[in-house]
């Protein structure tokens, strides 16, 4: 029996030149590249992304030594081609317009008027290719007093009041704001823009009401960091009221939070009074079901320094595992605590397959001796048109000159760019 070939993806087809680095632009066009396009990441010669040198942890030879590789870089660059171009020569310059104007999409997180001096801001690019749809991520936008201003994630998570809704109350030990433990408005940032350069290509290209025409696309940290206060910002909108830190409780619902076991600690998401009550029947205390103190989730919330102590006593007579056996057919949520090295140890992680191993490139021709990267895969499930995992993340430089060649350089113009350290 013959296998079918894998998917080319969903975006198969779609060429996309990605002038981002570090992590919001990247993680969108990694996004993208995942779903079948072709992306083409232009990095500085000799350096590449910032990412790249962003280290420890550095990514391991075959003989388990560090390389000079960090590992960051690794996480949002896979399935992409590598070329190395100086855009601040002319010859540089020219050669992007010239991808551009083959592309479908750009993406970039320069400052607002970066590329201006380049010609390859959307305005330039747009002459040149009018199908072009023009991603730019900063920090505050292309407008406001802020619109020049430098914007990096761990900045916008505190200026948004997102630190300050996350940590331990002033008064506990621990207690102040903190950020979330990874770039969440990064993120957040890649995925929204990803969104809306998947809307800009439906307007361009619907057979019944396409335009015909690319777009610009604003995308600014700030405006997502907002986006994402989601609840916590509709709950202040409509109150007046700020709200507060209070560490792993939930302001809207009881119990919601970790609690301490015979061996460590475990977290309850109960969401609704059945599973308070199917709670309460298999821990042995039925009576809390039927205290008018806690019959409601909202009465719960309102008497939440009763209810907690007397259930963190009950909850230390048991192990985790255990409690965990105890409710986990019994349709109430609850789960372990995990690290990063437990959770990937998960049963369940591992049968969905969620690391993934991907072929540097051929073996010996790595120079720093890295010949596999595992990364995390992709969380996207289309039954007809899957993500492809087909390459890991590229070598810096490594795709020059076949990108050049697809734009039509002979092997001697390419070696005359090579040689006046334009790529």
């Amino acid at each position: 029996m013959t296998t079918p070939s894998p998917s080319p993806g969903a975006l198969a087809g779609i060429k996309v030149l990605d002038l981002s680095r570090v992590l919001a632009g990247p993680w969108c066009t990694q996004l993208l590249a995942d779903l079948g396009a072709d992306v083409v990441k232009v990095e500085r010669p000799g350096a590449g992304d910032d990412t790249r040198h962003w280290g420890p942890p550095f990514l391991k030879d075959a003989d388990g030594n560090d390389t000079r590789q960090a590992a960051y870089y690794t996480a949002c660059n896979r399935n992409k081609r590598s070329v190395t171009i100086d855009m601040a020569t002319p010859e540089g310059q020219a050669l992007i317009r010239q991808m551009a104007q083959q592309a479908d999409v750009v993406v970039e997180n320069f400052k607002v008027g970066g590329l201006k001096q380049y010609g390859l801001d959307h305005e330039s690019l747009r002459t040149l290719n009018p199908r072009l749809i023009y991603c730019s991520i900063t920090g505050f936008g292309q407008d406001g007093p802020y619109a020049e201003r430098a914007g990096y994630d761990l900045m916008v998570q505190a200026m948004t009041g997102l630190m300050d809704i996350t940590g331990r109350a002033d008064g506990e030990p621990g207690g102040g704001p903190q950020r979330v433990g990874v770039a969440v408005i990064d993120l957040f940032t890649g995925l929204y823009a990803s969104n809306a350069i998947l809307a800009a290509l439906h307007v361009r290209d619907n057979a019944a009401t396409g335009t015909g025409q690319g777009q610009h696309i604003d995308m600014a940290l700030l405006d997502v960091g907002m986006a994402v206060l989601a609840n916590q910002a509709a709950g202040y909108l409509a109150t007046g009221v700020a709200p507060v830190r209070q560490g792993n409780t939930h302001p809207s619902l009881a119990p919601y939070q970790d609690f301490p076991t015979l061996d460590g600690s475990m977290l309850l998401a109960i969401g609704n009074d059945g599973q308070f009550q199917r709670f309460c029947a298999a821990a042995g205390q039925g009576a809390w079901a039927q205290d008018p103190r806690f019959a409601t989730n909202t009465l719960r919330v309102q008497h939440r320094a009763d209810l907690i102590p007397a259930m963190q006593a009950v909850t230390r007579t048991r192990t985790t595992a255990d409690w965990i056996a105890l409710l986990e057919d019994k349709a109430v949520p609850c789960g372990p605590i995990n690290t990063v090295a437990q959770a990937f140890d998960d049963a369940q992680v591992k049968a969905r397959g969620l690391a993934v191993t991907l072929p540097r490139w051929p073996q010996g021709e790595a120079a720093d001796g890295v010949q596999h990267i595992t990364g995390v895969a992709s969380p996207l499930r289309l039954s007809a048109t899957p993500p492809v995992l087909r390459n890991a993340p590229p070598a810096l430089g490594q795709h020059t000159q076949e990108v050049l060649r697809e734009l039509g350089l002979d092997a001697q113009r390419i070696a005359q760019l090579q040689a006046q350290g334009v790529v």
